[in-house]
């Protein structure tokens, strides 16, 4: 077993501030595949996962000197590969890809009429996630992609719990009324 990956979070910090290259390793070693994994369940894409994960650390390398972690290590980078993700969706108009999350709905079409009319409702949901605010459709993903609570979302984006209720009823009345006009077209 890699030694580095049994050091805890305390360690880690310790040796960073001591030998900012040995501290850094470690952090990486023990850090990465978490980091591009909270950026791939968001995005969808490996390549860009595995870039903004980088970019995540390489941002702690250039803070180096200034940087302070007041909470667990692993909640430091988690959030800070969010808010990477965050920003290059805002900066890039990247639409998150939930299309293929989107678990099948029953459909009571024969044949492949149902298999269509399901890829355009699937279709059709994702178009409308991507139309919502960036807060409230980062807010929307976290809970229903994936599954974190109110309370932890909340903690997340550093808003309040009814704050995080209120944009998820946002978003699911936004949904609601364009899969209405969507079911009204059909």
């Amino acid at each position: 077993m890699n030694p580095d990956l049994s050091k805890t979070d305390q360690e880690i910090l310790e040796a960073f501030g001591k030998n900012h290259d040995q501290g850094m390793e470690m952090m990486f070693k023990k850090y990465f595949a978490l980091v591009s994994t909270v950026v791939y369940r968001i995005l969808n894409d490996s390549e860009i996962a595995e870039d903004l994960a980088q970019e995540v650390f390489l941002s702690v390398w250039k803070n180096r000197e200034t940087i302070n972690i007041n909470s667990s290590l692993k909640s430091y980078l988690v959030r800070a590969a969010r808010n990477k993700t965050l920003n290059y969706i805002r900066d890039n108009k990247v639409k998150t890809s939930v299309s293929e999350e989107m678990p099948d709905l029953p459909d009571f079409t024969p044949g492949i009429e149902k298999e269509i009319a399901g890829k355009d409702l699937r279709k059709k949901v994702s178009q409308l996630i991507d139309m919502l605010p960036e807060r409230c459709r980062y807010t929307f993903v976290l809970s229903r992609f994936e599954n974190l609570t109110y309370k932890e979302i909340a903690k997340e984006m550093g808003i309040s719990e009814k704050t995080v209720e209120n944009q998820i009823s946002k978003a699911l009345q936004f949904l609601r009324k364009g899969l209405a006009n969507f079911l009204d077209d059909k």
